[in-house]
C-alpha cells in the first residue's frame, strides 16, 4: 500500500509538472491580469488577434502549432483576443484587422505583424523575443 501512495504521489507530481509546461505551449483567451501579470514576469507573449472564420489566422495557427512541435523547449504564452468578441482589446493593441499578431518581451513590444503567415518570419521574431527573455540577445 505504502509503494502505492509513493507511485501515485510520485505520478501526481510529474503531472503537474507538466500542466506547467503545457499551459506555456498552449493559446488562452486574453486576459488583462494574466497579461499583465506576464509581462511583469518579463515572460513572452503573443498576443494574436484571432477570428474563427479568418483564414489567415487558421494558416497562423498552423505555422505557430508547427513552431511548437519543432520548438517543445521554447517557452511563450499565446493569448487570443476574438476580433469579432474584443473590441476593446482589438482597438488596444491597434490591430487593424483579425490575424494581427503583437509579441512582447516582458514590458516592450517588439513585434506588430499584419496578416503575416511565412513560418520563418514568425519562427525568426518567437526566436529572438525568447532569446531576448533569456537575456542571450
Amino acid at each position: 500500500m505504502h509503494n502505492v501512495i509513493k507511485k501515485l504521489s510520485l505520478i501526481t507530481i510529474l503531472a503537474l509538472g507538466l500542466a506547467t509546461s503545457a499551459l506555456a505551449q498552449q493559446k488562452e483567451p486574453f486576459d488583462e491580469a494574466r497579461f499583465k501579470a506576464l509581462k511583469a514576469a518579463g515572460e513572452v507573449v503573443l498576443v494574436d488577434v484571432f477570428a474563427e472564420w479568418c483564414p489567415t489566422c487558421a494558416k497562423q495557427q498552423d505555422v505557430l502549432k508547427q513552431y511548437r512541435a519543432q520548438n517543445p523547449d521554447k517557452q511563450f504564452y499565446v493569448l487570443v483576443v476574438d476580433f469579432d468578441q474584443d473590441k476593446e482589446w482589438v482597438r488596444h493593441f491597434r490591430a487593424p484587422r483579425q490575424s494581427t499578431l503583437v509579441l512582447f518581451v516582458g514590458e516592450e513590444q517588439t513585434w506588430f505583424s499584419v496578416a503575416e503567415t511565412r513560418p520563418e518570419v514568425i519562427a525568426r521574431e518567437l526566436d529572438k523575443a525568447i532569446a531576448a527573455a533569456q537575456g542571450d540577445a
